[in-house]
């Protein structure tokens, strides 16, 4: 992820070398700023960021400074400091807030909840937090450099927040606690829906449902699943699991059933576990 980054990195630069006044590419700012791109180009992230500081400090009204900001969050990005990131980048926009690269410290934030995304066994909320950057990026600039790869992480996103919900429905499925697990395996179905773990979660609905003894409801799952992923092996699942039980699969039909009308208010009654 950190390459993709480093090639934006150096568009941005490249984009911007020209909006820097000539009157200010003289003397001693000029040679802190390329001292720091040098540091930092070698790995010597400390050491750079300690000289954009010292460029920043001894000239804090130029073009250079500014550059000098951006190329610190940067730095702080490739130490791993995602803190320092949030901190610098929020100063920076809240300072610069129509500076053209705005979208690019975005982006580094949202980035920073990114790399910190854990497997699906621990928390999420980096994962929600990158979520929630990245569609702030698209909303905000969708037209920008960043936004087509930012469209793409927000997918990936969805995916590991999907795959968590279903491991903990089949955590609650296996316990028996099959309202607990309903409400994970529908909450998949409704906000993540153009995810792969949409398909395991109609599965695990049609089983859930069968369990309970709400055959409208594990035919009408069974019946999205086929309409939505006729070839998939968890309709087949499905459709076995059903004619097993001698209950006869029903077409998909876009009304829900009676009972699934009703649904939200059974749910109330019996007060679904949401955790």
């Amino acid at each position: 992820m950190k390459k993709l980054v480093l090639c934006l990195t150096a568009v941005l630069l490249a984009s911007c070398a020209a909006t820097i006044p000539n009157e200010e590419k003289v003397g001693s700012v000029e040679q802190l700023y390329n001292d720091g791109m040098d540091l930092l180009t070698k790995g010597y992230y400390p050491k750079a960021i300690n000289t954009f500081e010292e460029l920043e400090r001894q000239h804090p009204y130029s073009a250079w400074a500014v550059r000098a900001e951006l190329m610190k969050i940067f730095t702080y990005y490739q130490m791993n400091e995602y803190q320092e990131v949030f901190a610098q980048g929020d100063t920076f926009i809240r300072n610069h807030p129509g500076h053209d690269e705005v979208p690019y410290v975005l982006y580094l934030e949202a980035m920073s909840h990114y790399e910190q995304i854990k497997d699906i066994k621990r928390d999420q909320q980096p994962t929600l937090e990158a979520l929630k950057s990245f569609q702030e990026l698209i909303q905000r600039f969708p037209n920008s450099t960043y936004a087509r790869d930012a469209r793409l992480k927000v997918t990936l996103c969805k995916s590991h927040l999907a795959a968590k919900e279903v491991q903990i429905g089949r955590y609650y499925q296996e316990h028996d606690r099959l309202l607990a697990a309903i409400n994970r395996y529908r909450f998949v179905v409704d906000n993540y829906e153009t995810t792969a773990h949409a398909q395991e979660a109609l599965y695990r609905l049609t089983e859930s449902y069968l369990a309970l003894g709400i055959v409208d409801e594990a035919q009408a799952s069974a019946a999205v699943l086929g309409y939505n992923y006729p070839n998939s092996v968890w309709y087949q699942d499905a459709y076995k699991l059903l004619t097993d039980k001698h209950i006869k699969p029903v077409d998909y039909v876009e009304e829900r059933s009676t009972l699934g009308k009703i649904w939200d208010g059974v749910e109330d009654a019996v007060g679904i576990e949401s955790k």
